[in-house]
């Protein structure tokens, strides 16, 4: 029995294709019985928004080939040739651990991911579709990808210029209780915004270019104090901290028209700039705009990639045992043949002996532990022998030796 990986993600296929190829969990059924059919009784398929991927356990590998025409009949649209990606063996079991940990992510190290996998296994073996094998290995990847989680944080090193603009907000002037004024309304502002509330701004006051569009945050936001965008200035008086994120192609705020009278701290989270340069090195200001930002990003993904390898040594580490078990796995049914065949042995020989012997009840006992102890004794060291094995190819021939000498 063998491991085996296929499926495409986004390292090889665009979106429009990805697209066409999610898995709904009736798609997941109708794939795991056509793949019981063909002998194939374990799988799960992971199908998020960057991957439609399978995960297996075969037997011949005709039925990998089989199995891939089955995902391809599936989505009868696609050409698989160029972006199908397959594994097995060891790379299979070592893609699934990295898939787990979120380093094959499009965002390296994200948590989101290992849910993901959890869930799609959780549904294969609610489905029935699941054995000893596929369990051991998507539980010691699960494993794995908690410990690099908690050994490495590596999600704790933000790449979001808005979470790190906010998290440098934190830092510089701590927002709970301040009065903050966001101005824009899209995809920018609404995630500056999430991240304000966590820390427990005080009042929290939006405008926008379009007096609709900042109403709309409400909905959101329900404590949001609206103004119109023209009572942007006056607002500025009031507050300690501003964060504009406009798709504006001119300056939001102007040094000129502002009159500042207490301390306040600008971040500046739009391309090009919202709020004028001009404003560092005054006494009352602190400036943050992208270049700040996009540099702690850029120091977060190198620290972040060499988290990563570092996850990588980890997996490997973990990988070994795994492995280890699987392969002493395949010789579990031989084992457990010749351990049946021992027991009947010990079964014949105590029935015969009993019938031969006046035993009472104590000698009875005694007399079926020792024949069981004498036979499990000469057994014991070609079990080891068959557990230390590490190829298949040993195992095989070890096997065929095995049946053909005790009649198995």
């Amino acid at each position: 029995m063998q491991f085996g990986f296929f499926g495409i993600n986004y390292k090889s296929a665009l979106l429009e294709i990805r697209d066409k190829m999610f898995f709904t969990d009736a798609m997941k059924l109708d794939f795991f019985q056509k793949a019981e059919k063909i002998g194939v009784d374990q799988c799960f398929v992971l199908s998020t928004c960057n991957r439609s991927e399978v995960y297996y356990f075969y037997d011949k590998e005709e039925q990998k080939i089989q199995l891939q025409k089955i995902y391809e009949e599936m989505f009868p649209d696609i050409t698989f040739r160029t972006y199908l990606v397959t594994l097995s063996g060891k790379e299979a079991i070592d893609y699934l651990y990295r898939i787990a940990a979120g380093l094959e992510s499009l965002v390296l190290g994200e948590d989101q991911i290992l849910g993901q996998v959890k869930e799609a296994f959780d549904y294969s073996r609610t489905m029935g579709y699941s054995g000893k094998e596929l369990n051991k290995v998507v539980r010691d990847a699960i494993t794995c990808a908690k410990r690099i989680k908690t050994e490495l944080k590596i999600s704790e090193k933000p790449l979001s210029v808005s979470y790190v603009g906010i998290k440098k907000l934190e830092e510089i002037c701590g927002m709970a209780g301040k009065r903050i004024l966001v101005i824009g309304s899209g995809k920018t502002a609404v995630l500056a915004l999430k991240y304000i509330y966590e820390y427990q701004a005080g009042d929290v006051v939006a405008c926008s270019r379009t007096y609709a569009h900042a109403r709309l945050l409400r909905e959101t936001f329900p404590d949001i104090k609206i103004i119109s965008y023209e009572e942007r200035y006056e607002e500025i008086k009031q507050c300690d901290i501003v964060v504009s994120a406009t798709s504006s192609p001119h300056l939001v705020i102007k040094k000129e028209k502002c009159s500042l009278e207490n301390p306040i701290t600008f971040l500046d989270l739009a391309a090009p700039r919202d709020i004028d340069i001009a404003f560092t090195g005054q006494p009352l200001v602190n400036l943050i705009n992208l270049d700040t930002l996009q540099e702690i990003v850029l120091n977060n993904q190198k620290e972040r990639e060499y988290l990563v390898e570092k996850g990588r040594k980890l997996i490997e580490e973990d990988l070994q045992e795994t492995i280890l078990w699987l392969m002493q796995s395949r010789m579990d049914a031989t084992i457990d043949s010749l351990q049946q065949r021992c027991t009947t042995i010990v079964e014949d020989s105590y029935a015969y002996l009993n019938r031969k012997l006046e035993l009472g009840q104590r000698e009875q006992k005694i007399l079926k532990k020792v024949l069981n102890a004498s036979l499990q004794r000469l057994l014991r060291e070609p079990i080891q022998e068959m557990k230390r094995l590490d190829t298949e190819e040993e195992q095989e021939k070890y096997k065929q030796f095995i049946r053909q000498l005790f009649q198995i």
